[in-house]
C-alpha cells in the first residue's frame, strides 16, 4: 500500500440483518483517500455515509471486500487492534459532541491523551490545542457552560490533540448555526493546511461541501460521483 494512501477500499459491502430481513448499506465501494485530503462524503439519508465512516473508523467491520486503513486490513484485526487504531491514529468528531459533562473543556481534551498514556505534558498539550481553536479562556468550563459551537470546537480539539493521521467527522455542523459552522470549518481547514491532518466528513451541509477540496457522492450504497476541486 502506498504510504500516501490512508484509506483504501476495494469492493466493500456492508449488510445489516434483522431476522430474515437484510439491508445493504454499502454495495461494492471502491475508493482511496490520500494523506492531507479534506473530503466530504455526501448523499441522501440512507445512502451509506455514516456506515462508511464507521467502517473506516474501525467501529464496524465490512461484510465483504477489503478495507485498509493506515496500512492495516480492518477485518483481519482483533478487537484490541481496532481499539488501538482508534485510540492512537484516528480522531472522531460527532454530531452530538459526546463530551463528558462532568469534565472541563481541558479535561475532556486531556482524557484521550491520558488513555494513550501521555504523562505530565498532556495538560500543556490540551491547553495548546484549545488555544489554537480559540478556546483558551474557556478551558476550565464544563460543557453545559459552553455554547454549541464552543462544545463542537472542544470536540475537535479532543480529536486532534493526540496528533492523529486521520479525523472522521460525522455531520459535525448539523447542530450549529451558519456563523459557528463557518468558524469550525475554517479551523479544521487550517489544521488540514498547517498540520496535514486528513479530514473525511459525512454531511448534508452545503457549507461543508463548499470548504471541501474533494466531494464524494454516495447513492444507495454506491459511489455515484467523486470530484476533486481545482
Amino acid at each position: 500500500m502506498n504510504s500516501n494512501i490512508l484509506v483504501e477500499a476495494k469492493q466493500v459491502t456492508k449488510t445489516y440483518k434483522a431476522g430474515k430481513v437484510e439491508a445493504k448499506a454499502l454495495r461494492g465501494v471502491d475508493i482511496e483517500f490520500k494523506r492531507s485530503d479534506f473530503a466530504a462524503i455526501v448523499g441522501p439519508s440512507g445512502s451509506g455515509k455514516t456506515t462508511f465512516l464507521n467502517l473506516v473508523g474501525a467501529l464496524d467491520v465490512a461484510t465483504d471486500g477489503e478495507l485498509k486503513v493506515l496500512g492495516g486490513e480492518i477485518s483481519r484485526m482483533t478487537k484490541r487492534q481496532r481499539a488501538d487504531l482508534r485510540l492512537n491514529s484516528i480522531g472522531f468528531v460527532f454530531q452530538a459532541y459526546n463530551l463528558i459533562p462532568v469534565l472541563t473543556a481541558r479535561e475532556n481534551v486531556e482524557f484521550v491523551l491520558e488513555l494513550q498514556g501521555a504523562g505530565e505534558q498532556r495538560s500543556g498539550r490540551a491547553r495548546e490545542v484549545l488555544a489554537q481553536l480559540g478556546l483558551d479562556e474557556y478551558s476550565n468550563r464544563r460543557p453545559n457552560e459552553l455554547s454549541g459551537g464552543q462544545q463542537q470546537r472542544v470536540a475537535v480539539a479532543r480529536a486532534v490533540a493526540a496528533n492523529p493521521k486521520l479525523v472522521l467527522a460525522d455531520e459535525p455542523t448539523a447542530n450549529l448555526d451558519g456563523e459557528n459552522s463557518d468558524i469550525l470549518l475554517k479551523m479544521m481547514k487550517d489544521l488540514n493546511d498547517t498540520q496535514g491532518i486528513t479530514f473525511i466528513f459525512s454531511t448534508h451541509d452545503p457549507r461543508v461541501i463548499t470548504y471541501a477540496r474533494r466531494v464524494v457522492t454516495l447513492v444507495d450504497g454506491r459511489i455515484d460521483n467523486d470530484v476533486t476541486k481545482n
